[in-house]
């Protein structure tokens, strides 16, 4: 059985009513609006992040309608939040076919995030949590002060690991850490429980996010980015951080600046790609990784006790790191 049947195994019939209300709140009866949201939802993904939710809120009790609208809530949030990134990085492609914005204009892309936003709201509204609106409004917040951080940094000269993981702790791990805690929150779980879901989700997402920067050394078409997209961006992740404060070569420090600065050419980031490959920086972010998901080995040991879920949580986890190229 492969990774994601095991996830989804012991949430099936849930994960089938999620997606029926994603889909449908994903949909309007009128023209280019219409259009739009039915590009949107026919790339939507493998929807990791609702499993969790709905995984969280069965590892603490019965999944309900409140788990559902807010699972549903944190996807609409997530979206509307890729469709305004892309217009902000000018993002022509995402997973390998042309961004909201490529697709139609960046007029479109800002107003049809905003109509997603909007939804959210409206879902999360019918779920009449106080707590899980408060919850999924921190992390709008959270996510937009992610984005504002990256491109703060972008303009800083310091090459920081530290800066790095406020960027992804913000910008990626804010998300699976509100579904997480949401899930269990939308159950009725312990305010102790809660936070560690929380954590877990938090831990969870940084592996992804890493695992990420790392697919960016490497050439895929699944990914849907080629080698180099984030240094093009301007984007200086942790392999080529990590190689370029542990190396002695202090020449690839101006090739590092010039990612930052924006005039960094292809022939260039060949060379900032090989160099990182060569000075370890795959290796050590692989490390990280393994550090990392010794955290969420132990929750899942320590707080997953139905079989079924903990092989689902060993699946999620595994799928996470292993991710092929």
């Amino acid at each position: 059985m492969d990774y994601l049947s095991r996830i989804k195994s012991p949430i099936a019939t849930e994960f089938e009513d999620f997606t029926r209300l994603f889909h449908e709140a994903l949909s309007h009866p009128d023209g280019l609006l219409s259009q739009a949201l039915n590009y949107i939802r026919q790339r939507s993904g493998k929807q990791m992040r609702p499993m969790i939710t709905l995984l969280s809120a069965k590892n603490y009790g019965v999944v309900s309608d409140i788990t559902q609208r807010s699972a549903v809530a944190l996807e609409l949030l997530h979206t509307a939040s890729l469709t305004h990134d892309d217009v902000v990085d000018e993002s022509d492609e995402r997973r390998g076919r042309p961004s909201v914005n490529a697709a139609y204009s960046n007029k479109v892309a800002v107003l049809v995030g905003d109509y997603i936003l909007s939804t959210c709201l409206l879902n999360v509204s019918v779920a009449g949590s106080r707590e899980i609106l408060r919850d999924l409004s921190e992390l709008g917040r959270t996510l937009a002060a992610g984005e504002i951080l990256q491109l703060q940094n972008i303009n800083n000269k310091e090459i920081s690991e530290e800066v790095y993981y406020q960027v992804i702790e913000q910008k990626t791990a804010s998300l699976f850490e509100a579904c997480a805690g949401i899930g269990a929150l939308s159950v009725g779980a312990s305010a102790e429980d809660v936070e560690k879901a929380r954590e877990f989700g938090k831990n969870l997402g940084m592996i992804f996010q890493i695992r990420d920067d790392i697919f960016d050394y490497f050439d895929s078409a699944e990914v849907g980015k080629p080698t180099g997209a984030d240094m093009a961006e301007g984007k200086l992740t942790l392999p080529v951080i990590y190689a370029l404060t542990h190396s002695p070569y202090e020449s690839m420090m101006p090739l590092a600046l010039k990612v930052k600065a924006g005039t960094i050419n292809t022939d260039e980031i060949a060379v900032l790609v090989e160099f990182t490959k060569e000075y370890g920086g795959i290796e050590y972010a692989q490390q990280k990784m393994d550090e990392i998901a010794g955290k969420v080995r132990q929750y899942i040991d320590e707080n997953v006790h139905d079989p079924a879920l903990k092989d689902a949580y060993t699946a999620y986890l595994e799928y996470a790191i292993h991710r092929a190229l």
